[in-house]
């Protein structure tokens, strides 16, 4: 099976900036596309940022010029930098990657534990 590990959460002041990270391991065969959500309290989850294999990236505009997305292929890693950090950002953030595993036939989605991310004011 497939594990990820989320780091990089914290308490930081508006205008900070964290590097979360999310390693995979396990019986990997590969990796498709990467992304993290994120949800904040009484809200719906939300979509921040997508990387595809081919290192294609998105973002949501609430986060755009002030989030970056990026991957590490070699070491299964997925990395997400936060400049100018806003309360408005503070939530729980969840890594997900689209993923085959060894012997399987279909790649499907596994998630991060969260990492939670509060911003303050």
């Amino acid at each position: 099976q497939v594990q990820l590990v989320e780091s990089g959460g914290g308490l930081v002041q508006a205008g900070g900036s964290l590097r979360l990270s999310c390693a995979a391991s396990g019986s990997i065969s590969s990796i498709n596309y990467m992304n993290w959500h994120r949800q904040a309290p009484g809200k719906q989850r939300e979509l921040v940022a997508d990387i595809s294999s081919g290192g294609s990236t998105t973002y949501a505009d609430s986060v755009k010029g002030r989030f970056t997305i990026s991957r590490d292929n070699a070491k299964n890693t997925l990395y997400l930098q936060m400049n100018n950090l806003k309360p408005e950002d503070t939530a729980v953030y969840y890594c997900v990657i689209n993923a085959r595993a060894r012997g399987s036939t279909y790649a499907r989605n596994y998630w991060g534990q969260g990492t939670q991310v509060t911003v303050s004011s």
